[in-house]
């Protein structure tokens, strides 16, 4: 399954490079690129104005039906606003809230996302 993401400071882009999964990343000068298959979103934690681009791919053409589900990075020390753009984004499109790691995310972390995309595609096959 392809993974595709955001990111700012470059946190979000360590963790999937340590996946070693098909991914795509989201540009902030053009988000309008058509993902024609099945994906994670996989975004950081920012306010709504940063992350509006996420929004702009996701409207584009036919990728709200592809999006499968979200995991979300961000910072613990953040309490309940932990990982909110995630759970904003599953929330507003109506998919689940897979999986949430803090900054670049730990060895575990990549191998705990792996077998949540492993499950994921399994369920569609």
């Amino acid at each position: 399954m392809k993974i595709v993401y955001f990111t700012v400071t470059g946190q979000t882009r360590r963790f999937i490079n340590k996946l070693d999964l098909p991914a795509y990343e989201i540009e902030p000068a053009n988000p309008f690129f058509e993902i024609n298959e099945p994906f994670i979103l996989v975004v950081p934690t920012y306010d709504q104005e940063i992350t509006e681009v996420v929004n702009d791919f996701l409207d584009y053409k036919s990728n709200r039906e592809q999006l499968q589900g979200v995991a979300g990075g961000g910072n613990l020390n953040f309490a309940e606003l932990f990982v909110y753009t995630a759970k904003d984004i599953a929330r507003d499109y109506k998919v689940p809230m897979l999986f949430a790691f803090e900054f670049s995310g730990t060895n575990e972390d990549v191998e705990s996302f792996k077998k949540v995309v492993n499950e994921l595609e399994s369920k569609r096959n």
